[in-house]
């Protein structure tokens, strides 16, 4: 071979090799760009579920310390997230969010207290039913985005 052919296809072999390597960098960078806003997505609808949980319980667990007269459509938005949690959560989510939902119910079958029902007893006695949920569900979102928050 001349030095011509060989400096042509020197050059082209080098051409071929920068292409692929600006085109595997352009692949790599795009799919982790794609895995992290899929991360975002799911850490977002995670969020939104167990924040619409949290606060559809407490105002459920308020009326039940208030009162005894609970309605099956009371406990409709519960089970409502609670089941869409089942789709996308991990178990013990699950059975924490699960816990929160026979809490309450037995709260409603519990005699009924006044604010000074409360404040007498001291703080021991008032339960929070949402403690544990809570906080598996930050360990989950933590779990999720590689304890990056």
């Amino acid at each position: 071979m001349n030095a011509a052919t060989v400096s042509a296809l020197a050059a082209l072999a080098g051409s071929v090799i920068g292409g692929l390597t600006s085109f595997l960098t352009s692949w790599l960078i795009q799919r982790a760009q794609a895995k992290e806003k899929r991360r975002e997505r799911e850490t977002r609808t995670r969020m939104e579920i167990y924040g619409q949980f949290i606060e559809e319980a407490s105002k459920l667990y308020a009326a039940a310390i208030e009162r005894n007269d609970v309605q099956i459509s009371d406990m409709i938005a519960l089970y409502t997230l609670t089941n869409r949690m089942r789709l996308i959560s991990s178990a013990k989510t699950i059975a924490n969010a699960e816990k929160v939902l026979e809490f309450i119910g037995e709260t409603f079958l519990a005699p009924n207290k006044t604010f000074q029902d409360l404040r007498d007893s001291g703080p021991a006695s008032f339960a929070d039913p949402l403690r544990e949920f809570g906080l598996v569900s930050r360990e989950e979102l933590d779990l999720i985005n590689g304890a990056r928050m």
